[in-house]
């Protein structure tokens, strides 16, 4: 089979295409046959070595992907050979990724797609809708789980709405019944924000935008789904309402943050940091049901009329779509891995 394979991290460069035999999966793993890969930050943040070290002798990269199962292993019970699946965290203390035609993972980080989704869909939740769940869920009155009317009432702010997290947090928190407002830096990205399904956008980089997100949410934010924190700590605290969260899952523009602290301790801020590796399988097992659940309604949709605009690669072309969510492409970054997509 065709893999993507790097033996020691840095630039795209050690990315290099290789033929590598299927290997079959181990008790409580399913084999993928590969359809589509997403890439993330953390793919090529990873490959950079900016995280941690390598750890294995050779590393297949990306997080997320979809595709059909073809091997199951023993103890495997609620998946078959057949299904279609999204997966996510494929690599995560692995070194076997998506970016190959068949990939080994946890029966638990794969999950069967409703009837008429497409991969490109599939591949595109993972990360960044995992993400944005958790950020919705760290409320201190709750919902611990999102579904149709758990947000009914709530202000969500997204921070980015027209990156792959701020899409997905549009997506759900509309999906739960928040009334959504989205931050971009653009009337291209405020476009696609609306597009994803957000009710307002306003313009960060506006001199009056807390002025702007009041007008629009007198009672203040009840939810900051936030991409930058060392930038928007200040915003933030002037629009947070009473015992509302700030859920932060990223380091754009900056690794300190310095907070407003008479707006957040006023009004019992919580600030929640998150990251996906290090939430535990229980809030992954509910954001993994809670997408599935979404998708049966079909709330989660791709693509520039949706919001987010799809960019394809071939395997190939693996280096060339790192290089392409490093330099800030807008939407998402997809690589087609079996050809059919």
């Amino acid at each position: 089979m065709r893999s993507i394979v790097y033996t020691g991290t840095g630039s795209s460069s050690v990315l290099t295409l290789a033929e590598r035999e299927p290997v079959a999966p181990g008790a409580g793993e399913v084999r993928v046959r590969v359809t589509v890969s997403g890439v993330n930050p953390t793919d090529w943040k990873a490959r950079a070595g900016s995280a941690a070290p390598l750890g294995f002798d050779e590393v297949v990269p990306n997080q997320d992907g979809a595709g059909v199962i073809d091997a199951v292993g023993d103890g495997v019970t609620e998946l078959a050979v057949g299904d279609r699946v999204w997966l996510y965290l494929a690599q995560h203390e692995r070194p076997t990724g998506t970016a190959q035609e068949h990939t080994v993972v946890p029966a638990s980080r794969a999950v069967k797609l409703p009837d008429g989704i497409g991969f490109d869909v599939a591949a595109s939740l993972g990360v960044p809708a995992m993400t944005a769940h958790r950020a919705l869920t760290v409320h201190e009155n709750g919902p611990a789980r999102l579904s149709p009317g758990s947000l009914d009432g709530r202000v969500v702010l997204v921070a980015g709405g027209a990156g792959a997290v701020g899409h997905a947090a549009i997506q759900l928190a509309v999906w739960a019944g928040a009334e959504v407002i989205a931050t971009v830096s653009s009337d291209e990205k405020a476009a696609l924000a609306r597009a994803a399904g957000a009710h307002h956008t306003v313009n960060y980089r506006d001199a009056d935008a807390a002025d702007q997100i009041s007008a629009l949410a007198p009672a203040g934010i009840d939810h900051i789904v936030e991409v930058s924190i060392a930038e928007n700590a200040e915003l933030d605290g002037q629009v947070i309402a009473n015992h509302g969260s700030i859920a932060y899952y990223a380091d754009n523009g900056g690794e300190q943050a310095t907070l407003p602290v008479r707006p957040t301790f006023a009004k019992n801020v919580r600030i929640q940091g998150l990251l996906l590796y290090t939430v535990g399988d229980d809030a992954l097992r509910a954001a993994a049901e809670d997408i599935t659940a979404a998708l049966h309604d079909g709330a989660l949709p791709v693509g520039e009329d949706a919001g987010l605009p799809l960019t394809w690669f071939s395997l190939e072309e693996t280096a060339v779509a790192h290089d392409a969510v490093e330099q800030g492409a807008v939407g998402k970054v997809l690589i087609d891995v079996s050809g059919d997509a």
